[in-house]
């Protein structure tokens, strides 16, 4: 697959300090098509991903994770992407591990970006486990459920469906691709955590909560069937 038919899609709020060194890692290593979405921001973050190169698409309002990347990646499927990437905006994401990613779509639809466990702070890499059993246990699909670091086929961008607006979205998205039949697959990536990054993310109380709303919205689910 060719660099010019994937798009990196970067979910973005109050990111000034680091969306520019990431762009520009990103294009260092050939990725040209980016786009940021804005979520809402109330510092310069549009304005420098956009100095930097990328396609800015601006939610007036911030609306969550799950909002921005429903933006991005249904950009990315308007200008006809044959595949995207999603990538955090805060420096957290190896740029080299999008082109593993995108190898690995030639024979997916959907590849999550495995986070190595060195690194990681203890308390999140605890919630993280539990919110990868909490997901395994209503889709089937065991993997690092709550990377950022995703990548998406020409088929699996025109079926995603994202109905969850803010971080409930990572495991909503293993749901989908349990429910849809998407060829799934992971690759190891590195994941470098911060000062910055680490008051980020979810916590344990919030991951019981996003399995008490993917319980309910997979409820509402069944219920149509």
């Amino acid at each position: 697959m060719r660099k010019e038919e994937v798009w990196v899609v970067l979910p973005a709020y109050n990111e000034e300090r680091s969306v520019g060194k990431v762009l520009r890692e990103l294009k260092e290593r050939g990725w040209r098509n980016l786009v940021v979405v804005d979520d809402g921001s109330v510092d310069a973050t549009g304005e420098v991903a956009r100095s930097a190169g990328a396609v800015v698409l601006r939610h007036e309002v911030n609306s969550g994770l799950g909002a921005a990347l429903r933006t991005g990646l249904r950009e990315a499927a308007r200008r006809g992407a044959k595949a995207a990437v999603t990538f955090d905006a805060d420096g957290q994401h190896d740029p080299e591990a999008v082109e593993r990613i995108v190898e690995e779509l030639e024979e997916a639809d959907f590849v999550v970006g495995r986070r190595r466990s060195e690194g990681i702070p203890l308390n999140k890499r605890f919630g993280n486990f539990v919110l990868d059993v909490l997901t395994f246990l209503l889709s089937g699909i065991f993997t690092d459920s709550q990377s950022g670091n995703r990548g998406f086929s020409r088929r699996a961008l025109e079926e995603v469906e994202i109905r969850n607006d803010r971080y409930a979205v990572s495991s909503e998205l293993i749901l989908q691709a349990s429910r849809k039949g998407w060829r799934v697959r992971e690759v190891p990536v590195r994941c470098f955590y911060h000062e910055y990054s680490k008051a980020k993310g979810t916590t344990i109380l919030s991951g019981f909560r996003i399995f008490l709303t993917l319980l309910a919205q997979e409820a509402r689910e069944w219920s149509r069937r």
